[in-house]
């Protein structure tokens, strides 16, 4: 790949990785508007009119809120936030329809221009008026970004949301929303599963559904059933390591919804894409076919968290989609598999490197499909150890250790639980917690993070001790830390 695709490609992530930031950290808030939508509209599982009373100030002013404040606190941290989401108010009042593309766009730019106004201004305030200059100058700016947002922004976004929105009802009646799986479908694998799902599903699925009490959207990407016919493809038709490692992929696929762990399988047969198309395509005509879909984002991917937000008339339409996708990506897969005469046994840990290459990253899953061989000198043959060491910190200062990823949500959270876990089976009495890794408190006294991303949690936090691992599922330093820590 040449220097200039490779930069395009890094460019393309790291936008896809900020729309998808502002979304994530707030998948929560969207799930229980989900519920309370499910249970309390007039058709709902049970219906209260007081409680329903909810589901248009969430939808309306909540949510775009939160997507407000989080793109402006990853600009500009507290600060930005704050004037981040108060512009958004002002995008939020001048439209009838959820501004979640107004609050992706005014809460960075809001801080952003709060982060240049400080730049030129702040160093200058003499010693005594800094809290006066503080409050004013984000007061001023955040007042005049809600009046430039409802005059003049709000208009603009509002009448594109009405255009995608348009374009998409367009597409829907059509017929030709399956179609777009062969676009989806191989985005996932390569990097933008995330920026894809919550970057721009999501928001649309939610307009939509906020209208309608449901959407198809939500499903497009988080469909489990292309992954997992692939993955059972390959327990039955695999070879060597991939036929031995397939099910218990399958069950974090299907069950755990981390659908980036049947990524490095289609890389090692690239014409495996076809089958993941075949299974999209399949789910996305079925729910069409049923007038089925979720009242809010599924995430993760999990068939769990997929039935916990389908539509009360949609379960026979979102159940036969995941089947049906099952069966037509299994079969395929069947086939690619049963007519290849390559041998794939070395060719797993390979293809996950080259995953992982892909989505400029670490994947914490994928770790389990790598094999545990010589997890010993893990650190030195896979180059945990090409890190800058940092200085390690005394036993008696840790009291406080935070891992970090790009979210601070799924691959962080697994290595901190098992770190816990861990700590609890030695009484080790210390906080442990995932963050996203630009959100590393400054009190953090040790940083776990996986290799790639350690420079950038020392450019965090130079202060604290940083430990480097190759994935945060297998590494053997946890057991180096545990040993270190037990006498605290």
């Amino acid at each position: 790949m040449s220097e200039e695709q490779s930069g395009f490609r890094a460019k393309v992530q790291k936008f896809g990785s900020y729309l998808s930031g502002m979304i994530m950290p707030n998948i929560g808030a969207f799930i229980a508007w989900g519920i309370i939508t499910a249970l309390f509209i007039p058709d709902g599982w049970w219906p209260n009119e007081d409680l329903a009373g909810l589901v248009d100030p969430m939808i309306l002013y909540l949510l775009p809120l939160l997507i407000g404040f989080t793109g402006g606190r990853m600009v500009y941290d507290i600060r930005g936030g704050v004037v981040g989401a108060t512009a958004t108010m002002g995008v939020i009042v001048g439209a009838d329809a959820p501004m979640f593309l107004g609050a992706m766009l005014m809460g960075p730019l809001a801080a952003y221009l709060m982060k240049k106004f400080d730049g030129v201004f702040q160093h200058r305030i003499r010693q005594g008026f800094e809290m006066l200059y503080n409050n004013f100058s984000a007061g001023i700016l955040a007042a005049i970004m809600a009046i430039i947002a409802l005059k003049a922004i709000g208009p603009i976004v509002s009448g594109l949301n009405t255009a995608l929105a348009a374009g998409v009802e367009v597409i829907v009646n059509a017929g030709l929303l399956p179609l777009a799986n062969i676009i989806i479908e191989p985005a996932k694998i390569l990097f933008l599963n995330n920026a894809i799902n919550h970057g721009i599903l999501t928001p649309l699925g939610a307009d939509q559904a906020s209208e309608i009490g449901k959407s198809i959207l939500f499903l497009m990407e988080a469909n489990p059933g292309p992954g997992l016919g692939i993955l059972l493809a390959f327990a039955i038709f695999g070879k060597g390591v991939s036929k031995a490692s397939a099910p218990g992929a399958a069950i974090i696929q299907f069950l755990g919804g981390i659908h980036e762990i049947y990524f490095p399988y289609v890389l090692m047969k690239p014409m495996l894409i076809l089958a993941a198309i075949g299974g999209g395509v399949t789910g996305v005509f079925t729910l069409q076919l049923f007038d089925a879909g979720l009242r809010a984002a599924a995430s993760p991917g999990s068939i769990f968290a997929v039935l916990a937000m389908t539509a009360s008339d949609s379960y026979i339409g979102v159940i036969l989609s995941v089947i049906l996708a099952t069966a037509v990506s299994f079969i395929i897969a069947a086939v690619i598999l049963k007519s290849s005469k390559s041998d794939d046994e070395g060719d797993l840990s390979a293809s996950t490197e080259k995953m992982e290459a892909m989505k400029g990253k670490e994947s914490s899953v994928a770790g389990t499909l790598k094999g545990n061989q010589n997890n010993e000198n893990t650190s030195e043959v896979n180059g945990e150890d090409a890190v800058p060491e940092t200085p390690v910190k005394d036993v008696s200062q840790v009291d406080k250790i935070i891992f970090a990823c790009d979210a601070g949500m799924g691959s962080s959270a697994m290595g901190a639980s098992l770190l816990k876990n861990k700590f609890k089976k030695n009484d080790i009495n210390i906080d442990v917690t995932n963050k996203a890794i630009n959100e590393i408190p400054d009190d953090a006294d040790i940083v776990i993070t996986q290799k790639t991303l350690t420079n950038r949690a020392k450019a965090k936090l130079p202060t604290a001790e940083h430990i480097s691992v190759e994935n945060f599922l297998n590494s053997p330093k946890y057991d180096e830390l545990v040993e270190r820590l037990k006498n605290k």
